[in-house]
């Protein structure tokens, strides 16, 4: 089955831009700040390099977090899938400004779709400093974790969003139509994306956690 790249994916293992974004992009704006930037109405004028997340990055992101969507995050119902667990293997990444400040997070999750059921990954949460969210940070990152995804073997990925801001990545409720989320949710968000062609093929059931369990009680607190 051949691997499947969106429209505008890079494959670079950084990714770096302006004020325009990759490519010359906008990110468009969603209609809720869950998953992804909160509003704002600020312009970057910084450059901004996409990297594999530290642990020294902890701290940075759990505030920019906490900034960009509110105490609310981790009583949703994809948390119940990131609670305990390590990110997807070479799946945490963060945008950092010209001065190495944390602006912009995203991180996969490794699940199994229902019981027994195929691999895939789950993204989220995406975030971004609310004073640059017009800057196409939210683009970039969403970009680089799909072509990143890709090459390293995955299948497929699922998120829940606003359809209208993911689909432009290729993302939609097409195949999600027999999944659910561990939790309350609104099912015309759980959205997918095929990175093999026939992926989501049959698939049924929860969602269900199967990435690496945290070893140290703390870090797991702190992990969103």
């Amino acid at each position: 089955m051949a691997t499947k790249w969106p429209e505008g994916v890079l494959s670079d293992a950084s990714t770096s831009f302006g004020q325009s974004g990759v490519g010359a992009s906008r990110a468009i704006t969603p209609s809720v700040a869950f998953g992804d930037i909160s509003p704002s109405r600020a312009e970057s004028t910084r450059a901004v390099a996409i990297v594999a997340e530290t642990a020294a990055d902890i701290a940075a992101r759990e505030a920019l977090l906490d900034d960009a969507m509110g105490p609310k995050r981790k009583t949703k119902s994809s948390e119940k899938l990131r609670r305990g667990r390590r990110p997807s293997e070479g799946l945490a990444f963060v945008a950092r400004d010209a001065s190495g400040n944390v602006v912009g997070t995203v991180r996969l999750w490794d699940v199994r779709l229902g019981e027994g059921g195929a691999a895939a990954l789950l993204l989220g949460p995406l975030a971004v400093d609310p004073s640059l969210k017009d800057a196409g940070i939210g683009s970039a990152l969403m970009r680089h974790a799909i072509a990143e995804a890709a090459r390293l073997g995955h299948a497929a990925i699922l998120l829940v969003g606003d359809a209208p801001y993911y689909g432009r990545f290729g993302f939609s409720a097409a195949r999600t139509g027999s999944l659910a989320m561990p939790g309350p949710y609104e099912r015309h968000r759980l959205l997918a994306l095929e990175l093999v062609d026939g992926a989501l093929d049959g698939v049924q059931g929860t969602l269900r956690a199967s990435g690496h369990r945290l070893s140290v009680p703390a870090e797991a607190r702190r992990a969103g």
